[in-house]
């Protein structure tokens, strides 16, 4: 609507414009427009007056064979009123059950201009499935994330109890890893079975895996660009950036911020309630399952007994020179 009227506006300028010169002309060149299209104007007004500035319609006033007639049309809303289908199944159903090639967007236009309204779709209420590992340090995922220009978060959480390690570090190698892992190994009060990480190469590499070895813990990476299988430490991290980060001016250098990150690992532990935990803060839940904790010695038999070996990412040379080798070892044999 405010289109059509600067529309008429601006008509109405140029016969003005025209009237004051006394030249079409002249009236057109001061305009920017044909004189051939002045000359329509000026036409309509003295003809029809301000009315004759309207847009006109620009329908054909002899339309070609339309290809839905009435009873088409009423054929395509029984169908809709009887099996309630949506544009894409009625235009199927004419095809299959009265051999009448439609298109979908026929169909759909055949029911927007009979103002039939849209079907709902109803889905029924799903249902939450959390998973847990039901013994604290069965798994641990380990995950890190960036706080500012030189300064990481390396977190830990517990799969079972949501236990977690925070620790800060300037860089994200594979030394922060290890001494990270040294870190949450005395902080833990369990034996822990398997670490969980993404594929970074500050844990993809052979320090870090010879250490984990040498502490009797399984590697298990998962699948890569899959980051919601560490779903527990991607949630906790972002809950660290809404709950704590934000309150904090980390612009400021002088800030303590590696005691306020061991006071929030401290409350979040021990006085924040979570809702997957059913109310319960970590180490409530710990408390609760304290009694589930296996032995160092059989956590270390059950190491063995899986033969634990280097992992090497897919995507390095290292790995495809090693399956030449075994290619070769094999075909040898």
């Amino acid at each position: 609507m405010e289109l059509k009227n600067r529309k008429i506006t601006a008509r109405e300028i140029w016969i003005k414009t025209y009237k004051k010169l006394g030249s079409v002309s002249k009236a057109s060149r001061k305009c920017g427009m044909p004189r051939s299209t002045l000359y329509r104007w000026i036409k309509r007004y003295e003809k029809e007056g301000l009315p004759g500035l309207i847009d006109k319609s620009q329908k054909p006033k002899h339309l070609a064979k339309q290809k839905v007639d009435e009873s088409l049309k009423s054929l395509i809303l029984k169908i809709r009123q009887d099996y309630k289908f949506g544009p894409q199944r009625i235009s199927t159903h004419l095809l299959r059950e009265h051999q009448i090639q439609l298109s979908v967007t026929t169909v759909w236009r055949v029911l927007k201009t009979s103002q039939i309204k849209p079907l709902k779709k109803y889905r029924g209420k799903q249902e939450i499935k959390r998973y847990s590992r039901p013994i604290p340090g069965e798994r641990v995922q380990i995950d890190v994330t960036k706080i500012r220009p030189k300064c990481y978060q390396f977190t830990a959480i517990d799969d079972c109890t949501r236990l977690r390690v925070l620790r800060l570090y300037e860089n994200k190698r594979a030394e922060s890893a290890v001494h990270f892992l040294f870190e949450m190994l005395d902080a833990f009060q369990f034996p822990i079975q398997r670490i969980q990480t993404d594929w970074g190469t500050e844990f993809f590499n052979d320090h870090f895996q010879i250490e984990l070895m040498d502490h009797f813990i399984k590697f298990r990476p998962i699948k890569p660009r899959t980051p919601h299988l560490n779903g527990k430490i991607e949630r906790s991290q972002k809950t660290d950036k809404a709950e704590f980060y934000s309150l904090l001016n980390l612009r400021d250098q002088s800030l303590p911020l590696k005691k306020l990150v061991s006071e929030w690992e401290y409350f979040y532990n021990h006085k924040r309630r979570h809702s997957a935990l059913n109310g319960k803060t970590p180490y409530e839940k710990y408390l609760e399952v304290e009694n589930r904790i296996p032995m160092q010695l059989d956590v270390t038999q059950n190491y063995w007994d899986s033969k634990p070996e280097i992992l090497v990412p897919r995507c390095s040379k290292y790995y495809f020179w090693l399956k030449e080798k075994e290619k070769e070892m094999s075909q040898m044999s």
